[in-house]
């Protein structure tokens, strides 16, 4: 038993901070320039755990800063709470208003990532990297034995549910605070800060995306910036972009709009109805059964839609685009 819960916890922190310096921070942001080794490594953890393509992850991760909780952001909790953590999934391809060809230009012709993406075949592409997460267990217990194996899976699954789970928690204002002003709905969330490597800090992050840094105050531990420090100091980071905190407060000041705040969303309680369908949409990228799932699956989108808050013509108009 303590054998897994050491390898639990070493695969955990390995694919939590793929996903943070690697698929966020570094590909999603470029907060950090570091050699291409270097973003490979950062970026593997990531993938296997289960995080998809790379393109795709960060095409629609720079989709949701722009569109931020309006009726644009890919996964707002405004739509519902079942949405905005696996219903925007059930879609199976990118929105006509987002295209990895222009959030995702500079990813798109590095050959391995263009490999993971599968042409922007959504089905493909998770269908792929949900073999190869598979096949990287299989190795593992090939060779090391079912202990890592398990403990690498389970890792792997639970890292998974972070970004998913900080969609939704880290834009309800109710489970969290604000230290810069906007009109989004990001908080900060000091559990979620704990589990996610210091991406909890999600209202921060959304003052200023570029950054390498969320944690601001002293008590906000980011792991993930306190590894980039490191790295710069072995020289594997070449530049590191950190903004102050009165920068911080200056550019959330200027983006504020001139209409009032968007209210605070009003979201039903995730129900079974709702998660059912969103979970086999899941299964169904696992396996490639797509067809026996599709229509409910566009029936729990069209329900979790219904629970959204109307957003003014005004507030529609309002891009958050953020250059650092």
């Amino acid at each position: 038993m303590l054998e897994f819960i050491l390898l639990f916890a070493a695969f955990y922190v390995w694919h939590a901070c793929g996903i943070t310096l690697g698929y966020h921070r570094g590909l999603s942001h470029r907060a950090y320039s570091c050699p291409k080794w270097v973003e490979y490594f950062w970026v593997l953890p990531g993938f296997l755990a289960f995080e998809g393509s790379p393109i795709w992850w960060s095409t629609m991760h720079r989709a949701h800063h722009h569109h931020v909780d309006t009726e644009l952001d890919p996964h707002s909790p405004r739509y519902g709470v079942a949405y905005a953590h696996l219903g925007w999934l059930a879609k199976m391809s990118y929105p006509s208003h987002i295209d990895p060809n222009v959030q995702a230009k500079d990813l798109i012709n590095d050959p391995i990532y263009a490999f993971l993406e599968q042409g922007g075949n959504w089905r493909k592409a998770h269908t792929l990297s949900y073999a190869l997460n598979l096949l990287f267990r299989v190795a593992i217990l090939a060779v090391f034995g079912w202990v890592p194996a398990l403990a690498s899976l389970l890792a792997g699954l639970a890292v998974q549910q972070i970004p998913l789970m900080l969609n939704v928690l880290c834009h309800l204002p109710k489970w969290g605070y604000k230290t810069y002003a906007g009109y989004d709905d990001s908080v900060n969330v000091w559990w979620v800060g704990l589990l996610a490597m210091g991406e909890g800090w999600h209202n921060n992050h959304h003052a200023a995306p570029g950054s390498a840094r969320s944690g601001m105050a002293w008590w906000e531990l980011d792991v993930s910036y306190m590894i980039l420090v490191v790295m710069k100091k072995l020289g594997l980071v070449t530049r590191m972009n950190v903004v102050s905190h009165e920068r911080m407060m200056e550019i959330a000041s200027k983006y504020k709009p001139e209409v009032a705040p968007v209210a605070a969303p009003v979201v039903a309680p995730i129900s079974v109805p709702e998660l059912v369908p969103a979970l086999a949409s899941v299964a169904a990228a696992a396996s490639g059964k797509y067809s026996d799932v599709i229509e409910s699956l566009e029936t729990a989108v069209k329900n979790s839609k219904d629970l959204a808050v109307d957003i003014s013509a005004k507030q529609k108009a309002v891009a958050y685009t953020i250059s650092l």
